[in-house]
């Protein structure tokens, strides 16, 4: 995702920004001599945000699209909480809720439909493209949420593993663009032994074997767009994973089983979640550039996006350059950035807040 200022739209590892922050103390490992992050509370982080002010009484309809579902509303009961704080604050904005999918959202922007649309990961280049050649200029989008850790259905992080007897322990973006992909559009060649990556031994000449989600869905887009540069040449030896349904409608997880079938290969490399880790494998520390930092995926890294496979969760308006937003749709997502947003955010759903520091930046742009 590009960012600048509040414009937001796919990040690649050469625009991306990113910044430092502490959030959390540090203790003794027993036996080790070694600090490790204490556990990790979401709560310490709310008093940097700002508490909502409103600039004004507000008007207007909020007309909200986008990320839910009829089955499972992923964001039913946090937007009904937002909806309900800002009420407080701002009787005199109305709304519309539709929000029962992604794929709705941009749509529905551009048509004059909806005017917040709230998505559920990061836009495609073909609906931002689908914006821009209806309206002439590019949506404009707010960070509203970092996606989880490990929590299923709030767009958690994206790992890489390796077996736990592989010696290679951190990976650049460009590194990893050279073992799962082809075209190297950042000016790399491909990957293809674990000698390429440093293995010494009788590691050196052992091909990779690559596992992954099916790259045509949205996972797999994600890490295309990501770390492939948007190519659309994976590397051809790679085993893609599907979920897969059982008769009694129970399901083996994509993600479980391709940490499964990496158990199985001391050779292989995986892109999978933490939630599915099992004792033969272990995540990769990531870093944007070749020679580091290098990050591990934790709370702290993703809310900071140091992390490179952060999943970012964006809402989008229609700002027509040069003219300034109705107030009521100013106000409520100024709220969404505010301290009883992020709190709000917190407690209703799995999601992680956003970067205190981006929260305020973004808050001073809606003007």
């Amino acid at each position: 995702m590009r960012s600048s200022g509040v414009q937001v739209s796919s990040i690649s590892r050469r625009q991306f920004a990113t910044g430092l922050l502490c959030l959390a103390g540090c203790q003794l490992v027993p036996g080790s001599g070694k600090a490790a992050p204490a556990p990790f509370r979401s709560e310490s982080i709310l008093d940097q945000f700002q508490p909502y002010e409103p600039r004004g009484v507000a008007s207007g309809t909020v007309s909200l699209w986008g990320h839910g579902s009829f089955k499972r509303d992923f964001m039913g009961r946090l937007v009904n909480r937002w909806i309900s704080e800002f009420h407080q604050r701002q009787p005199g904005v109305d709304f519309e809720y539709e929000m029962y999918g992604t794929a709705s959202a941009i749509g529905a922007l551009y048509t004059g439909a909806g005017n917040l649309a709230i998505l559920g990961e990061e836009i495609s280049p073909a609906a931002k493209k689908a914006f821009e050649r209806e309206k002439g200029y590019s949506p404009t989008g707010v960070m509203v949420a970092t996606g989880s850790l490990d929590v299923n259905y709030f767009d958690y992080a994206h790992m890489v593993f390796v077996h736990r007897d592989n010696p290679v322990r951190k990976l650049s973006l460009g590194q990893l663009e050279a073992v799962f992909g082809t075209e190297c559009r950042s000016g790399c060649k491909p990957i293809r032994a674990w000698g390429e990556l440093g293995a010494q031994g009788k590691w050196h000449a052992q091909a990779i074997q690559p596992y992954g989600w099916e790259t045509d869905e949205d996972f797999g887009l994600f890490f295309r767009e990501r770390v492939l540069g948007d190519s659309h040449r994976w590397n051809p030896s790679i085993r893609e994973f599907a979920h897969l349904k059982y008769p009694d409608g129970t399901q083996y997880d994509h993600g479980q089983r391709i940490l499964d079938a990496l158990a199985q290969d001391r050779y292989g490399i995986a892109i999978s979640n933490i939630r599915y880790q099992n004792p033969s494998v272990r995540p990769l520390d990531l870093g944007w550039h070749d020679g580091g930092p290098y990050y591990a995926p934790t709370p702290e890294t993703l809310i900071s996006q140091q992390y490179p496979l952060t999943r970012i969760i964006p809402a989008y308006i229609d700002r027509t350059p040069g003219q300034s937003l109705a107030s009521g749709l100013t106000e409520f997502v100024r709220f969404m950035l505010s301290r009883e947003g992020q709190r709000a955010l917190i407690e209703e759903s799995g999601y992680l807040p956003i970067d205190p520091r981006l929260a305020i930046r973004q808050q001073a742009e809606l003007v």
